[in-house]
């Protein structure tokens, strides 16, 4: 086999993995883990069923990979909260990315929400192991600006869960923020305004009294 065939080969099993796990996210979010099956994951990427049982032998290994996925996505939209940054402009970045994801990837926090309510009974390790050192990582750069005076004394724990209760908001209540929206989908400009006012009323609560003055 040439490179040229194992760079094609590659590039058609990234593809089918995409597609797989895009409609998995779909199904997941839509039906639960214990409606979900992998007939109507295959049905909803296109597939045949063998294609998906291939790729990913079990459901719940194809699970734990949408839910990785998910909260590595999350993850890496908290990269600008880090000690050298500025905590104004870094938090800001963090809110924007959080929203943006919340419209573009709005059944990967639904899969997410569904999961916790349940007391994640598939992914409880992954809480207790990867979310809680990631934020314990975040309080630490958190507190760290607070001792050099950066911003307002605040709880940093309490502060990370306000910014994921309101931009997951968006993506886990689509359809009541549709609703009072007279029944469409928010537009670009709407979009706009949203992280403008989830920002100001998050980053005003941190913020030295100076910084919000200017």
């Amino acid at each position: 086999m040439n490179k040229t065939t194992r760079g094609i080969q590659s590039r058609n099993r990234e593809e089918v993995t995409a597609r797989i796990l895009a409609a998995a996210e779909k199904v997941f979010a839509e039906f639960g883990y214990a409606g979900a099956s992998i007939s109507r994951i295959a049905a909803v990427a296109g597939l045949p069923k063998s294609n998906v049982v291939y790729y990913f032998e079990t459901k719940e290994a194809l699970y734990r990979r949408v839910v990785g996925e998910i909260f590595d996505i999350w993850r890496a939209a908290a990269d600008s909260i880090a000690t050298d940054n500025d905590p104004i402009h870094a938090l800001g970045d963090y809110i924007d990315t959080k929203l943006d994801l919340a419209r573009t990837r709005p059944y990967g926090s639904k899969v997410w929400a569904n999961e916790i309510i349940q007391r994640a009974p598939i992914v409880q390790d992954y809480l207790e192991e990867e979310l809680r050192s990631w934020t314990e990582n975040r309080i630490a750069v958190i507190d760290a600006w607070i001792e050099n005076g950066q911003i307002r004394p605040i709880s940093p724990r309490h502060l990370l869960y306000a910014i994921w209760a309101m931009t997951q908001h968006y993506a886990d209540f689509t359809h009541q923020i549709t609703t009072l929206n007279d029944g469409v989908e928010l537009t670009d400009a709407q979009w706009n305004e949203t992280k403008a006012a989830v920002k100001d009323l998050l980053l005003c609560g941190v913020a030295l009294p100076d910084l919000n003055r200017a």
